[in-house]
């Protein structure tokens, strides 16, 4: 195997680009200290390398973009950890300790050498998506300190291993226990109500209270963990986006998420606010008052979607019919349920401008003022899918083929 190569001709910048070009080559250094001229090129491991504090060759060495990103954010704190700490910590990776698995690549646990148990998320060798995803939910969770969101305690970079060290959280995610029936019983109405009010106040710090301004634009069940008190913490950063101070509103050809929790506007605009993780918390209450999924039909109903179903009920009167019996055994208020179901039907209505920010909601929430009376919800049916192209409107002129297909319905 060759280690290193010369070549007199180069300078250094064509020295530069010379090794850019190989994916092999670690570094490269000119030749002559003297005229800059002659190109010299280093392959596999770098071994014996020292920094003179006079004199001595400049060595331009080739850095994983990822980690370089991170090295140049000045307000990132994020530890590194070395990579056989993970192996070590995780099994090598065993079956056994794997929590699960998504678009970013598979999540497992894993016990530290200091006793912390953590949740590791291994980005996918296959995964061109989750690169960009890696970098931007280090930069954003990395500034965020909040009790109900997932803690990073770090990342790991290794060549092609790029991995998110999390805090673990023995319960898992939320949609465990508010849709799989042998479970759905363990959450009382206090729980519920509990969950709710920590996931908003966890929204709401995204929105206003940290020092940035965060869209998550992928909020649902499977992204809102709880800890052994069952205590929720929103996680996966990997789709969220930074605002500006300023800023009310963005737009994209890239629409991502999970349809049945995206707003119409997003879904179908590709346009994104503070409003669309309104929409978004607007269906997890439901979902989570009722235990049904949000695109799942009804027994003896019309409704298409749960938004839909429980917009039925609420104009008859009947939107306590959505409480699951068996959930609820121990005496509860009548008044505090039907109170979440009209916050709920606020957060997604169809207009942006009539659902409430979340400062708002965890207002609500907290009082018992009047509230106004719900317009007509937007109805749109849930794809299990993470990326859907935008309407052509907003595509870019070339658009990469996806294979999924889109469907709206209007509301009757």
């Amino acid at each position: 195997m060759e280690f290193g190569s010369l070549n007199v001709g180069l300078d250094l910048n064509k020295c530069e680009q010379e090794c850019l070009m190989n994916c092999s080559c670690m570094a490269y250094a000119s030749a002559n200290l003297i005229t800059g001229i002659g190109c010299l090129t280093f392959y596999g491991d770098l071994m014996d390398t020292r920094v003179f504090t006079d004199g001595g060759q400049d060595l331009y060495v080739r850095v994983d973009a990822v980690e370089l990103d991170l090295y140049r954010d000045k307000d990132s704190s994020v530890p590194i950890f070395e990579v056989n700490d993970i192996f070590v910590a995780t099994g090598n990776f065993s079956l056994t300790n794997k929590l699960g698995q998504g678009g970013f690549g598979s999540v497992y646990k894993g016990l530290l050498r200091d006793g912390r148990e953590v949740a590791v998320k291994r980005l996918s060798h296959t995964s061109t998506q989750g690169v960009q995803e890696f970098k931007n939910e280090v930069r954003i969770v990395s500034k965020l300190q909040h009790k109900n969101l997932a803690r990073l305690y770090g990342c790991c970079i290794n060549g092609e291993e790029k991995m998110l060290v999390y805090e673990y959280l023995p319960n898992r995610s939320l949609d465990i226990f508010i849709f799989d029936k042998t479970r759905n019983s363990s959450l009382d109405w206090k729980r519920r109500f509990d969950i709710i009010i920590g996931i908003a106040r966890g929204i709401l710090y995204l929105h206003q209270d940290s020092r940035l301004k965060i869209i998550h634009r992928d909020l649902k069940p499977s992204n809102v963990l709880l800890d052994a008190a069952m205590n929720p913490k929103i996680s996966d950063f990997g789709m969220a986006r930074l605002f500006g101070e300023e800023q009310t509103e963005a737009n994209t050809n890239r629409v991502v998420g999970t349809y049945g929790y995206m707003s119409p506007e997003y879904a179908m605009k590709g346009l994104y606010s503070t409003k669309s993780d309104v929409f978004s918390f607007g269906v997890l209450t439901l979902e989570i008052i009722s235990g049904m999924r949000s695109n799942q039909s009804y027994e003896g109903s019309p409704s298409f979607s749960l938004i839909a179903h429980v917009w039925d009920l609420w104009r008859e009167g009947r939107a306590m019919e959505i409480v699951n019996p068996s959930t609820m055994v121990e005496p509860y208020s009548a008044d505090q349920v039907i109170r979440c179901i009209h916050i709920g039907l606020l957060c997604v209505q169809e207009s942006t401008a009539d659902r409430p920010t979340m400062s708002n909601v965890v207002f609500m929430f907290g009082n018992e003022t009047s509230l106004p009376s719900p317009n007509k919800p937007a109805f749109v049916i849930q794809s299990r899918c993470e990326e859907l192209q935008a309407p052509a409107a907003v595509r870019p002129e070339n658009p990469s083929i996806n294979q999924v297909s889109i469907t709206t319905m209007e509301a009757r």
